[in-house]
């Protein structure tokens, strides 16, 4: 089927990945401090929604030489796969490390800090990622190396795409009758 007979509803479920936009990542996973911007960077495009996904939402991630992504982390929830689209690197997995590249595929299940994950550009060139993943929500992440914890709740009914994100440590917890 070429292009000039694709129907309005076929569009909606079809792109090209030259047509994803990359953006710098969102501003709540951006990395304010210098010494931390040193070690984190990253573009992605957004797929899920451009092409109507309901259940699994699917990204592109761009991490450029020397730099990762996201901290080392877990989700208690949500089901990751990634199948690496260009360049090679490193992703550390359940405390080890492991060499991907161009070709791989990557499953990592929900689960506790054996299924923690990160990769890591360790070649001269972007380390592109396609990164699919289950859309279930409230989500509980755990962060192994700063010993933190995430909660982020979607609220799919409010337009705006509005999201609770709390990140805290299990000191910072409160005592449940406190004030009570």
């Amino acid at each position: 089927m070429n292009d000039d007979t694709r129907n309005d509803a076929t569009m909606k479920r079809i792109i090209n990945i030259d047509d994803i936009a990359l953006h710098p990542r969102p501003p709540e996973f951006s990395p304010d401090d210098p010494a931390t911007a040193d070690k984190y960077a990253a573009r992605m495009g957004m797929i899920g929604t451009l092409i109507g996904a309901e259940q699994l939402g699917y990204n592109i991630t761009v991490i450029p030489p020397g730099r990762r992504a996201f901290p080392y982390h877990n989700h208690r929830v949500n089901e990751e796969m990634f199948f690496i689209l260009e360049g090679e690197g490193e992703m550390r997995y359940g405390g080890e490390r492991h060499a991907v590249r161009k070709g791989d595929f990557v499953a990592c299940p929900a689960g506790g800090p054996e299924t923690a994950h990160q990769f890591i550009n360790t070649g001269s060139a972007e380390l592109k990622i396609l990164c699919v993943s289950t859309r279930r929500t409230p989500e509980i992440c755990e962060y192994p190396d700063s010993g933190k914890f995430s909660l982020m709740a979607a609220f799919p009914s409010h337009a705006d795409g509005r999201q609770l994100l709390y990140v805290a440590r299990e000191s910072d917890c409160r005592d449940y009758w406190e004030g009570e």
